[in-house]
């Protein structure tokens, strides 16, 4: 019984791992003209800020109302690091600097997160193989080169917030591997409460504050950053961040880029130039090498 369990769940991985990175390939590489959107009538912080909470509340109360067992004082206090790490810091980062530079770019800069996940996963003992360091080096060239452009050499403070960003949230990727989570689609609300109350608490301090008459564009991209962006495609970045190699867990940050600045430049009209996508060039050759690698193995 117990091998053809494990048949099962092999199985169930085959199908259920691509279809998790096809979710956060495509929905993650839209949230962040949608982030841009939203951000025409909500600050920063608060955006990401009510955007948690209120995908955290539905979703931990639908799991409630199913029976869901709610987690422990020790799951609570890990959901509330990694949610702050991911969410808070990671995405409210990211929020502050599409402030300053476009949406496309945003998502190539944040390209250079899988290079900080395998050093702490490194230092956790899971050292990337030789091809997958090879395609995490030849992704970070490509964000070298992004960075000769003028897409973040024109707001310095926007790129060091998302290099801030990419870098809280490996480490948060890295250490949640092994720690006691919550459980399923729980982990994924009981992080996004957690990372809510930080990210309100620092808007409201710097002294944020809620619009009075949001337009209507700006809060439909807060509803689709809530229901998309957050439940689905997180949800599926938990599942494969737990049944696949750091490499190819985090590989989406790679894929996000070409695909966030398609959105940007059909939806919003905004300008790619050849470094952009000489840099994106490069980082899709690195995410190549990875998934290969995996194959291989």
């Amino acid at each position: 019984m117990s091998d053809i369990a494990a048949t099962r769940g092999h199985a169930d991985e085959r199908v259920l791992i691509p279809l998790a990175l096809f979710a956060l390939y495509v929905i993650w590489g839209s949230t962040y003209l949608a982030i841009r959107f939203a951000l025409a009538s909500y600050p920063p912080f608060l955006l990401a800020g009510v955007r948690f909470l209120g995908a955290g509340l539905a979703l931990y109360g639908f799991l409630r109302l199913r029976g869901v067992a709610a987690p422990s004082r020790r799951q609570w206090r890990n959901a509330a690091v990694t949610g702050v790490l991911l969410l808070g810091f990671g995405n409210g980062l990211v929020c502050f600097a599409e402030q300053r530079v476009s949406s496309g770019i945003a998502a190539v800069a944040v390209a250079s997160m899988p290079l900080f996940a395998a050093l702490f996963a490194g230092l956790y003992g899971q050292w990337s193989t030789r091809r997958e360091t090879v395609g995490l080096l030849v992704g970070f060239a490509g964000v070298i080169v992004l960075n000769l452009g003028s897409g973040l050499s024109g707001s310095r403070l926007g790129a060091l917030a998302l290099i801030a960003a990419a870098m809280c949230w490996a480490f948060g990727s890295a250490w949640s591997k092994r720690q006691d989570m919550p459980t399923g689609p729980m982990n994924t609300a009981a992080q996004m409460l957690c990372a809510s109350l930080a990210l309100l608490a620092v808007g409201f301090g710097g002294g944020e504050r809620l619009p009075s008459h949001p337009t209507w564009h700006a809060t439909a991209a807060l509803i689709y950053l809530a229901v998309f962006g957050s439940i689905i495609a997180f949800s599926a970045y938990l599942y494969v961040l737990r049944h696949a190699r750091p490499a190819l867990a985090t590989s989406y940050a790679y894929v996000n880029p070409p695909v966030a600045v398609l959105f940007g430049v059909l939806l919003a009209g905004e300008h790619v130039g050849p470094f952009d996508l000489a840099g994106m060039a490069v980082i899709l050759l690195g995410v190549a090498v990875i998934t290969l690698s995996r194959q291989r193995r």
